[in-house]
């Protein structure tokens, strides 16, 4: 990629709006500008107008008037990327918005790639790689929860702590590489235990980062949520009333649903990837079966399994084994049909399983806040707190941050096993990049390609 050049791209969704805006980035921002923007009543040239300066005028292509216009101008350093910036905030129109950048590429400027603009802010040392990360979570928060993860590490949660621990090891990696180089004047004696507590505190530093690695997944992507129950208990109705329409079929013959059925959907905002899955019960239909099967499977790999019971029916060998496959799991059990007469003891049920038990009506579409606060307090409330406490929610930090309390946990037993001191170096070398890695330090091309090709066009 020419990051040499300058770039310019729609930074604002390409559809009919009140506004929209097209950004320019690179050393001819301002010529470009100059050459497109007329100013009302404004006799200074583009070129003498001050940094962060906002202006009402007009966007020409020629003679011909294209939009009017205001048009911010900011200098380089101060901005998103590190180089002149101009700003062009236009009428909303897809026609308009397209023309204004026809205007500014025909003017010298080139379009930019996918998330180019954040490309440059990282290559021009504004923003590191886990924040130029963040970024891109910020745009695809699809809860409050995700997204306060997301500002945080914006503003350099995790890339602080991952460099207070590079600080550590690269300093006790230049003392070893010294002190065999130089042995007299730098001396190994008692160092192994100096670095045995280093590399300690790195380490719980680390795990407590990897700790958090489960629930900043189910802060970004959702929980992972399986519906369960023996046929005909309202696990489609319950479905069709989280999603406010008719998704899965109803009908009050068992068996209905025979394969799972997926959807995400947001409940008081706590994000669900939802899955019905066929009513689990004894039966000799092979298909039935199958869709029996593939349910035990989900269950297997859910956050949270809500268990339906038909509350006006015994509890029968199918619900049994349904508590049986779910009792070491996060689970809420809703008995449905409460608006008939009840013939399942709700204390039972409680006793059976370590887990809420909630009183519902898919008829009657009652229950539902009630599950959704029990939900929002098993994962949010007692688990993840507003503090400052960091959480791990981008796949390739965590695989990195296994990787390298792998090689801490190596330099530990090299001390143990009174190894040489050129042991220690290889592995806390080896974590020291991988933690590198994270915040883009001596990260590979090909990496940073793909983590910006799956930005928008004008980030």
């Amino acid at each position: 990629m020419d990051t040499t050049t300058t770039i310019a791209a729609i930074s604002t969704a390409l559809s009919n709006s009140g506004i929209a805006i097209v950004r320019i980035s690179g050393e001819e921002s301002f010529k470009i500008a100059e050459k497109i923007f007329r100013p009302f009543n404004d006799k200074k040239k583009v070129s003498e107008f001050e940094s962060h300066s906002v202006h009402y005028g007009y966007i020409i292509d020629g003679d011909k008037t294209i939009d009017e216009c205001l048009v911010l101008f900011m200098k380089g350093p101060h901005t998103y990327t590190r180089e002149d910036v101009v700003e062009i905030d236009c009428h909303g129109g897809v026609l308009v918005v397209k023309k204004i950048l026809e205007t500014v590429l025909k003017a010298g400027a080139r379009p930019a790639e996918p998330g180019e603009f954040t490309k440059r802010a990282f290559l021009n040392g504004r923003i590191d790689l886990s924040q130029a990360e963040a970024v891109m979570d910020i745009i695809n928060a699809e809860n409050s929860y995700a997204l306060d993860s997301s500002v945080k590490q914006l503003k350099g949660a995790v890339s602080d702590s991952i460099k207070d621990i590079r600080a550590i090891l690269i300093n006790r990696i230049a003392y070893i590489e010294s002190a065999l180089d130089d042995p007299e004047h730098y001396s190994l004696d008692g160092f192994p235990k100096e670095l045995a507590a280093d590399v300690k505190f790195a380490k719980e530093i680390i795990s407590g980062l990897l700790s958090t690695a489960d629930n900043g997944r189910i802060i970004k992507e959702g929980i992972k949520t399986v519906i369960l129950g023996k046929p005909n208990v309202g696990k489609s109705s319950l479905l069709n009333n989280l999603l406010g329409e008719e998704r899965a079929i109803v009908t009050d013959i068992a068996g209905t649903t025979r394969d799972a059925l997926e959807e995400t959907l947001k409940l008081n905002d706590v994000l669900l990837n939802i899955i019905d899955t066929a009513g689990i019960r004894n039966t000799d239909d092979l298909v039935e079966k199958i869709g029996v099967e593939k349910a035990k499977a989900y269950a297997d790999e859910a956050d949270l399994i809500i268990f339906v019971v038909d509350s006006s029916k015994p509890l029968d060998e199918n619900d049994a084994d349904i508590i049986n496959i779910v009792k070491d799991k996060k689970v809420i059990s809703l008995l449905n049909k409460s608006d008939l007469e009840s013939v399942v003891n709700k204390e039972d049920l409680e006793r059976l399983l370590d887990g809420p038990v909630i009183n519902i009506s898919a008829l009657e579409n009652t229950g539902i806040e009630e599950l959704s606060n029990e939900i929002k307090k098993m994962f949010y409330e007692n688990k993840i707190s507003y503090n400052n406490q960091i959480y791990i929610t981008n796949a390739r930090h965590k695989a990195l941050l296994s990787d390298s309390l792998e090689s801490l946990t190596l330099v530990e037993k090299s001390i143990e096993d009174n190894m040489p001191e050129d042991f220690f170096s290889i592995d806390l070398m080896n974590a020291y990049e991988s933690l590198g890695l994270i915040i883009g330090e001596a990260v590979e091309d090909d990496l940073v390609e793909e983590i910006f090709s799956k930005f928008c066009m004008g980030k």
